[in-house]
């Protein structure tokens, strides 16, 4: 996964429904904002800031946008509380039509190409993103994403171009630095990478970006006390950053230390509900927590993993995680085998819980099967973010 994992809402002062500050190069003509519209936005934005309020937000803001089509500021909101939400098409659809309102907004640009991210629709905010920079060149922070979103879909030579061109628009930029450590990670150039997030590190020691790039060296070294050291410097300077939390809890997983992981996972469900990542994760951890003495940690596992199947029938790490969960911890192996049938559907050729799958519906009782495996996700080291918001 890569990408930052959530984004940041700001209060907006619409004063219109022109570009708002920032680096923008030419105007968008549009005619002045609806001040009823205006009003509901603020309303919105105030709502989303209270606990529980975001329902009540989406509502708001979807009216300010009903009053008024072309304040794209109310759209650009509704699109960054969708995607904390979970909502990720309703929120590209939403700073998609926010940015050809405002196309030299560089926040908009960023949240969309975050988005994109999240999807798992990397070349597609790439794409965007080379659009933004290419008019926007000293754009630093949309270059950055530029970079994360290059390397994520493979290209990770233009990457490498794309951060250094940043770091020449912003010398010793911490972001810039701890994608570019990040690239030469990816083509598994460790000691290089590892030099890189030093230096982002001492560009700003309170950079939450610089301390993950670094705890992700130093996990693809095989360090996971000194990485997850790393993770927690990277939640203490920015506790939004729900990407080092998903890495922190995964290592403390495969180290068993299930309590402490579930303090992670449950940090991050607790502000993002439906962060399928994070749910699974918590799932994992409870499943580990259980025994005979804390038998409804396993129900509450389950209800975990079939809330995510709601929200998107086809995760094939809840499908397979919910079918062993099924028939070694519940004993159920008659429930458990549909589950395990659309594993075996969904999952791509190549992934390396098929033969486990296979094993499961071959024997003749489910729940003899093969020994329980490790849980299918979350991966130790989730595709790494760089600079962009969390």
């Amino acid at each position: 996964m890569l990408a930052s994992r959530a984004l940041v809402l700001v209060m907006l002062v619409a004063c219109g429904g022109g570009a708002k500050q920032g680096p923008a190069v030419t105007a968008v003509a549009l005619p002045p904002a609806n001040p009823a519209a205006v009003a509901k936005m603020v309303q919105g934005v105030q709502a989303s800031k209270e606990p529980g309020g975001r329902p009540r937000a989406v509502s708001l803001l979807r009216e300010a946008i009903a009053i008024d089509a072309n304040l794209w500021e109310a759209r650009y909101d509704l699109g960054v509380v969708l995607a904390s939400t979970g909502d990720l098409a309703g929120a590209e659809e939403q700073l998609s039509a926010a940015a050809k309102l405002s196309p030299d907004a560089e926040d908009i640009a960023v949240a969309l190409g975050e988005v994109r991210r999240r999807r798992g629709e990397s070349k597609a905010a790439a794409d965007g993103l080379a659009d933004f920079v290419q008019n926007h060149p000293q754009a630093v922070e949309a270059r950055t994403l530029y970079v994360a979103a290059l390397r994520e879909s493979g290209q990770v030579d233009k990457a490498i171009e794309q951060a250094r061109e940043a770091l020449v628009r912003k010398q010793g930029d911490a972001g810039a630095l701890a994608e570019l450590a990040l690239c030469h990670l990816a083509k598994g150039e460790k000691d290089t990478a590892q030099l890189l997030a030093k230096q982002a590190e001492d560009a700003n020691p309170k950079s939450a970006v610089a301390h993950r790039a670094m705890a992700l060296v130093l996990l693809a070294n095989g360090d996971d006390a000194a990485s997850f050291v790393e993770f927690r410097k990277a939640t203490d300077a920015d506790p939004n950053d729900t990407t080092s939390r998903l890495n922190m809890g995964a290592v403390l997983l495969r180290a068993g230390v299930y309590t402490k992981a579930e303090e992670q996972f449950r940090a991050i469900v607790s502000v993002s509900p439906e962060d399928n990542e994070a749910a699974l994760g918590l799932a994992a951890s409870l499943r580990g927590e259980a025994d005979a003495q804390h038998p409804q940690k396993l129900d509450e596992a389950r209800k975990i993993l079939e809330a995510i199947l709601e929200r998107d029938a086809h995760d094939v790490a809840a499908l397979y995680n919910l079918g062993v969960l099924l028939a070694d911890f519940l004993k159920r192996p008659a429930e458990a085998a549909p589950y395990f049938k659309r594993f075996l559907s969904d999952a791509p050729s190549d992934h390396p819980r098929r033969d486990d799958a296979q094993k499961y519906l071959d024997s003749a009782n489910v729940g003899t099967g093969p020994a329980p495996a490790p849980p299918a996700g979350p991966a130790p080291a989730p595709a790494p973010a760089g600079g962009g918001k969390k």
